[in-house]
């Protein structure tokens, strides 16, 4: 499978403190590629700098063949890169549907006419339908936002990606703060995700990872230290002791 994704030697530094130190990455086309590490690893650094909300200090970005390691984020969307976020970007008084509408017509080219009804845009609402379906809230459109259960409210999250028809789906943690049911239903929807786009996952839940995950890159202060399958993550006496709570013997 072709990479959808391809960094070089991207870095990142905060004063004296190296966020990310030479990472370079690969993600295929069609799988769910997670990255683990523990808290302080530069796992949301290097999101923001793949999203483009993060300036990089070095190395490049390369989307669907495009180099975009210059570009804004906005333009990082048109070339099939979006992201859901740890904290709520949803407007909270505003249905479910009305979200998605906005989240579609911000890139669909498409636009509300001052002297029309919202509502007379159908193909937007059309759109945005099917993306409640696609995060499992067709029975929840009408209810506002701040109206949702927490983990509803991050299906609306990963559905308010979804709107641009990506590529790849950069998820910030999506099962933050989440119950066990919550969680299931969560890893469900990210699974079946698969089928219309690459997924690139930072998560905790190690379960929820290595039930979803066709390949896991390890990040430790800002370093890649491995990246591999998830048998091979699990067996790999450096992630153990770094990551996953074993000492040397």
């Amino acid at each position: 499978m072709s990479p959808v994704l391809v960094t070089k030697s991207l870095r990142k530094s905060f004063g004296g403190i190296k966020a990310t130190d030479d990472v370079s990455l690969e993600v295929a086309a069609g799988e769910i590629h997670a990255l683990i590490g523990p808290n302080g690893a530069g796992k949301s650094t290097l999101i923001g700098q793949l999203a483009g909300t993060l300036r990089s200090d070095g190395g490049t970005i390369h989307c669907n063949g495009v180099d975009v390691t210059d570009a804004p984020a906005h333009r990082r969307v048109a070339h099939g890169l979006a992201r859901s976020y740890q904290i709520s970007s949803t407007f909270a008084g505003m249905s479910v549907l009305d979200n998605l509408v906005l989240a579609v017509q911000a890139t669909s080219g498409s636009s509300f006419r001052f002297w029309r009804p919202a509502k007379a845009e159908q193909s937007l609402y059309e759109r945005a339908r099917k993306v409640a379906a696609e995060v499992d809230l067709s029975a929840r459109v009408d209810v506002l936002a701040d109206e949702l259960s927490h983990g509803e409210e991050r299906q609306l999250e990963v559905g308010l990606a979804l709107a641009s028809k990506p590529r790849l789906l950069l998820l910030d943690e999506p099962m933050a703060g989440m119950g066990k049911d919550e969680s299931a239903r969560m890893v469900k929807l990210i699974a079946r995700l698969r089928a219309s786009t690459t997924v690139l996952l930072v998560e905790h839940d190690m379960d929820a990872v290595f039930r979803l995950a066709d390949r896991i890159t390890v990040l430790v202060y800002g370093r890649v230290i491995a990246s591999g399958c998830p048998d091979d993550i699990r067996s790999d006496r450096g992630v153990r002791q770094a990551y996953l709570g074993d000492t040397p013997s």
